[in-house]
């Protein structure tokens, strides 16, 4: 790692080094494993392995759905029952795949809320944060083109609804929605777009998970106290970090095997307890399901999408100085992109000097406002649009982008922060006492 000094793989033995100055693979995978890491990670920080564990899950289990099934409108469906019923383990392969999305980003959920509150956006990590955005952004887009594959009724009408919203893009999104379905409606071509897209985007998000990991390891890991290690000597290094391995991975895998016991509870007792009923029947573009849901983990965003109706006065004011070119439907769409953005441009917009939450009174008190009106958008979202959930969902949205482009901002200049430790060493020690790490 860039400026905190550790020991580097030497190869011992003849075929080591010849392998090593052929193909350092070894030395790569030993650099790695062994990074100097902050010895005062909480468990906020165990959702990597979580991740790791979920993306591999997804592709493996996908490769073998992929194996029968058919991307066809008129075998799409009776495919998936085919897997259910015919073959061998096929539902509970199915079962993991379904699951394990939403564990995907129940975990990336967990993952963004950490590093919110502990800063781990902020100066020299800003690239890190991009890619994570970038990543979440693939997750969204691969997860819904694959909740579509089932061809039920709320995969064809989900489908129907979100590819609809590029239409209401000014002057080119007619275009675009033609090119995206592949004619004029949902129909064979999308669904065969859809299932090579679905099968394709994974492996593009394992090749940028091989880059984020690469840049925090180049930047160093982020910790509770957001103080950085001490990059002097090594011997100064060593007081604030201790190697990933074995310390850190015990307790990862420790933190996923209690998660998995979890995971697979929910797989083999309640597997559809997340899905929507409507989509066990097949796909009808003659019958509108009464209340079109998308999976949960797209709720919060949902609910920022119809919040903004023609009688916003924001609205009103966007038509009026657009000349009538930003309708609501539009301006719905710029608003659930533009909740992503903001977020993506969190290290820009928090002015504060100081990185962790821990530290920052003020701060904390508007996070967790934050995180209960994520949750409160999730549960809005899945509301018809009628009665108070259209207010509800209007209250959500205005503290969203306010929180990222007023309070972030402001709480920067009028905040008074706590003192904070002058190391890891001394934060470690307030916390787990004077007890010295086993020696290597």
């Amino acid at each position: 790692m860039a400026g905190i000094p550790h020991d580097h793989y030497e190869p011992k033995s003849g075929g080591e080094k010849w392998l090593h100055s052929r193909l350092p693979i070894v030395g790569l995978l030993y650099d790695t494993i062994m990074i100097p890491t902050p010895k005062n990670l909480n468990w906020m920080w165990i959702w990597g392995i979580v991740l790791t564990f979920c993306l591999a899950l997804q592709i493996i289990t996908g490769i073998v759905l992929v194996m029968h099934y058919t991307p066809h409108v008129d075998y799409a469906f009776a495919s998936v029952e085919h897997i259910m019923r015919n073959v061998n383990g096929g539902h509970m392969i199915r079962y993991l795949h379904m699951n394990g999305a939403s564990l995907f980003f129940l975990a990336v959920y967990a993952h963004i809320f950490r590093g919110l509150y502990y800063g781990s956006y902020k100066a020299p990590r800003e690239i890190t944060w991009i890619i994570g955005m970038l990543i979440y952004l693939l997750m969204m887009g691969t997860a819904f083109m694959g909740y579509v594959l089932p061809w039920g009724q709320m995969s064809f009408w989900g489908a129907t609804v979100i590819t609809g919203l590029f239409g209401a893009i000014p002057f080119i999104g007619e275009p675009i929605q033609t090119w995206l379905l592949g004619g004029p409606a949902v129909d064979n071509a999308t669904l065969n777009r859809f299932f090579s897209l679905h099968y394709l985007l994974p492996f593009v998000i394992a090749a940028l998970v091989a880059v984020h990991i690469w840049a925090f390891h180049t930047t160093g890991n982020n910790n509770p106290t957001g103080v950085e290690v001490r990059r002097g000597s090594k011997a100064e290094a060593e007081k604030d970090t201790v190697p990933f391995w074995p310390y850190f991975v015990i307790k990862d895998l420790f933190a996923l095997a209690v998660i998995l016991v979890v995971f697979f509870a929910v797989v083999g007792f309640m597997p559809n307890y997340l899905g929507h009923p409507d989509n066990y029947i097949e796909a009808n573009a003659l019958a509108t399901p009464a209340h079109i849901v998308p999976e949960w983990y797209f709720l919060p965003f949902y609910a920022i999408l119809r919040a903004f109706t023609d009688d916003v006065w924001v609205v009103m004011f966007a038509s009026w100085i657009s000349g009538g070119i930003i309708d609501a439907k539009f301006f719905g769409v710029l608003a659930m992109f533009g909740a992503i953005v903001v977020m993506a441009l969190t290290p820009w917009l928090d002015t504060s000097m100081v990185r962790s939450g821990r530290y920052r009174p003020m701060f904390k008190w508007w996070y967790w406002v934050f995180v209960v009106n994520f949750v409160m958008l999730t549960w809005v979202g899945a509301m018809p649009a009628e009665g108070i959930y259209p207010y509800i969902a209007l209250l959500g949205s205005t503290y969203w982008f306010a929180f990222f482009l007023v309070i972030l901002p402001l709480l920067g200049v009028i905040e008074k922060p706590l003192a904070q430790p002058e190391t890891i060493e001394e934060d470690f020690k307030a916390h787990y006492g004077k007890a010295e790490m086993p020696a290597e």
